[in-house]
């Protein structure tokens, strides 16, 4: 067991041995590092003000992400490098490329949110050193501005090559360096420290948090602090002991098998986006709009689950799918289907001790119709109103089977079990969606909130499977005119 957090800060080796198992990432740069560029905005992960790179080193590949620094805690960065706005810069003392692109389209106007948005973009520009406009709206999805009206700051990411080539950036340039001081201060070892009253572990393998979480079931196991982060920044809870899994290499493992994805509870949604647009493509833009990059970059799908809200985004599409989830206490594990793991608002079937080792999805047959679809006051970035998810399999005209489920809409992610029982065997028609939509007034008792009222939820739902039926409707369906003829014909004989 090891009791010093290591981790690189820009050019720096940070060595501590008394960490407080709630401080952030952005209270340590800015009051103990006194780096000051790196800005607190909104402090719950939604404004990217406060956007740095953590950069890890699997055994395998160097690779950067964008994060809040708001929300991302010290304890979860041993073996990683943090990269500042600070660290930037350009050959000879000249501005680094995206920040020299940024004065020359005008970028910046008050300031305080561009060093989020330069920090985006590099984050963007190591990984897309060609992006179009879609593909930096993407990357900008977790940074908001007041002044710029986002214009300028995409001409100046289209622009970037025009002041510097990535191969001379320092990060490419240093790579080899940099990856020998990540495996200097990588190790198998357990890291455990107290400060101030706080415990925090982060475990080096999958085993160690087993058996770590096993022996401290009252701990908060901190995956993306995508949610955790607000506890703490918003309701000042006290999380302590804490187990953060960020080292985890052997907890983020994705496998395409025949029928199924399974995916490890460590796994974040930015992992998951090739393996969702090569084999679930009808839900690539809905996983788009989880969050913004920074927030896809650090939660993660076995996380979503786990925290059991209702308004979760992954639960919905997985359960309508029929997707499985392992949990593991131990040595000890148990499989379950994902909707019987949510049993009331704020209760899941996981006993003390245990958490979500891997999710298995099934892959949708070739006769599935298959969506999801997110509503949102916000169009990016945004929690949702009310989530839809629908599968349905079609034979000769009529439906097979079909899954519906929502989030949103009740106190846990729900099946609408009336709807399916009256659409199984029924034609594959409007007639027929029109004449179930109604049974959802059966199935949900939504709440009214400052996200939606009751009444609006409920007209969503009903209207998001009238958009299903008419998005996936084809020489397959029953048309209205087809089904009033025959019920003529039976009535006339």
């Amino acid at each position: 067991m090891r009791h010093t957090l290591k981790f690189l800060l820009n050019d720096q080796l940070i060595e501590r041995d008394a960490v407080p198992a709630t401080q952030t990432l952005l209270d340590f740069l800015r009051l103990d590092q006194t780096l000051r560029g790196t800005k607190e905005g909104c402090a719950e992960g939604d404004c990217g003000a406060c956007t740095v790179l953590v950069g890890r080193f699997d055994g395998e590949q160097l690779k950067y992400e964008s994060v809040n620094a708001c929300i991302r805690f010290v304890g979860s960065l041993d073996g990683c490098h943090v990269v500042t706005i600070e660290h930037l810069k350009g050959n000879d003392g000249q501005l680094h490329p995206i920040q020299q692109a940024m004065v020359e389209h005008h970028g910046s106007q008050c300031g305080f949110c561009t060093p989020g948005f330069v920090m985006s973009l590099y984050a963007m520009w190591m990984n897309e050193t060609d992006p179009d406009v879609a593909m930096i709206e993407r990357y900008l999805q977790g940074n908001l501005c007041r002044c710029t009206g986002y214009q300028p700051i995409i001409k100046a990411a289209l622009d970037i090559n025009a002041h510097g080539k990535l191969k001379d950036d320092y990060l490419i340039a240093e790579k080899a360096n940099i990856i020998a001081q990540l495996k200097s201060i990588q190790d198998d070892q357990m890291l455990a420290i107290e400060a101030d009253g706080e415990k925090l572990f982060a475990p080096a393998t999958l085993n160690q948090f087993a058996q770590i979480f096993a022996q401290n079931p009252e701990a908060t196991i901190v995956a993306g602090s995508t949610d955790v982060g607000l506890w703490v920044t918003k309701f000042m809870r006290d999380i302590s002991p804490v187990v953060f899994t960020a080292r985890l290499n052997d907890f983020r493992n994705i496998e395409v098998c025949d029928e199924a994805i399974k995916i490890d509870g460590g796994a974040s949604y930015s992992d998951m986006l090739t393996v969702i647009d090569d084999h679930i493509p009808q839900i690539s833009q809905f996983w788009r709009r989880i969050g913004g990059e920074q927030v896809r970059n650090m939660g993660t799908v076995g996380g979503n689950i786990a925290n059991g809200s209702p308004i979760g985004d992954t639960p919905p599409p997985l359960i309508a799918l029929g997707a499985t989830i392992t949990l593991r206490k131990g040595d000890e594990r148990r499989t379950l289907d994902l909707e019987n793991f949510f049993i009331e608002y704020g209760k899941q079937d996981r006993v003390p001790g245990e958490f979500v080792e891997q999710v298995a999805i099934p892959l949708p047959s070739e006769d599935q119709v298959f969506n999801c679809y997110k509503i949102s006051k916000r169009r990016d970035e945004d929690i949702s109103a009310l989530c839809g998810a629908f599968s349905a399999q079609i034979e000769d005209g009529r439906i097979k089977d079909i899954r519906i489920a929502f989030g949103g809409m009740a106190g846990t992610p729900k099946r609408a079990t009336q709807v399916e029982q009256a659409l199984t065997g029924a034609p594959w028609s409007e007639r027929s969606i029109l004449d179930a939509k109604s049974l959802f007034e059966q199935d949900y008792k939504p709440l009214s909130d400052w996200r939606a009222s009751a009444e609006y939820r409920m007209a969503a739902a009903q209207n998001l499977l009238e958009r299903f039926y008419f998005e996936n409707a084809d020489e397959n369906a029953v048309s209205l005119d087809e089904l009033h003829q025959a019920s003529t014909l039976e009535a006339l004989s």
